[in-house]
């Protein structure tokens, strides 16, 4: 698995491909779009979608779309969960069209107060109502004790719901480090324990962490410089047997030393 890994990291979108061989990278993952907004998706790269996906091609690179983050379809407000079904829909379109190889999109949450199985329905609902030629690989959340993908009890029972909705959409796994580390897993058989629930991991975003174990708190980190275990770390990657995407802070030089670091406790 080591021999053949493929690393990557999230760029700027207008410069993604040049971004990638700078780093040295088979793949990057960027944003169509501002990902704190409900405005549809915004491609800034020369030429458009078409040359994007033609660029791409011909440089050997692998796209990856990041949806917005304000997208929570498993939401009971109405004025939040039918405008993220749509923006859903809308990155899914525009991610098709530039070749990406996935959509990655949080879990999402209901209320603190709410019944959790209506969130775990919603996603049921959103992916039978969905058409999407590009996998959505759905991400493990940070924080939020009602999140729909935070805790593995969650995560089996939200691939349990799209398990069970329309088979016309390829629904894959996102596993993100510090995601885990914040919601206060181990890290150390972690990737195992959510192959087992989701039979797949397609994607790992490997990041450390400014913050302790359990704090819910979404703060990257450079490798080796968090609050992750190390060891975590690495264990994830050796068994989750998928391409890996940082989104650790700092320019290309900081992305090759985070892959130097990685690949140096690897073997």
């Amino acid at each position: 698995m080591v021999d053949d890994l493929t690393i990557g990291a999230h760029v700027e979108q207008s410069r993604c491909i040049d971004e990638a061989l700078a780093r040295g990278f088979a793949t990057a993952q960027i944003f169509l779009g501002n990902p704190q907004s409900y405005k549809g998706p915004a491609l800034d790269y020369p030429g458009g979608p078409a040359q994007l996906k033609a660029d791409a091609a011909a440089s050997g690179i692998g796209i990856y779309v990041h949806a917005p983050y304000l997208i929570n379809v498993a939401t009971t407000n109405n004025k939040i969960r039918i405008p993220s079904r749509q923006l859903l829909a809308k990155h899914a379109r525009a991610a098709a069209e530039v070749g990406a190889l996935g959509l990655i999109v949080h879990g999402g949450h209901v209320g603190a107060d709410e019944d959790a199985s209506i969130g775990f329905d919603n996603w049921r609902k959103a992916i039978a109502g969905l058409e999407s030629e590009v996998p959505i690989l759905i991400e493990n959340t940070a924080g939020g004790e009602n999140a729909m993908a935070r805790h593995f009890d969650a995560v089996a029972r939200l691939w349990d719901a799209v398990a069970s909705a329309s088979d016309s959409v390829e629904v894959g796994f996102c596993l993100d480090t510090c995601h885990l580390h914040a919601s206060g897993a181990d890290l150390v058989g972690a990737a195992e324990r959510l192959r087992a629930i989701t039979g797949r991991i397609d994607l790992v975003h490997l990041n450390d962490s400014r913050d302790a174990a359990g704090s819910g708190a979404d703060r990257h980190e450079s490798l080796g410089r968090g609050l992750c275990d190390p060891e975590g770390l690495v264990d994830v990657v050796l068994t989750a047997d998928a391409p890996v995407m940082l989104e650790t802070p700092g320019d290309a030089d900081a992305h090759r030393a985070d892959a130097l670091w990685l690949l140096s406790r690897l073997g």
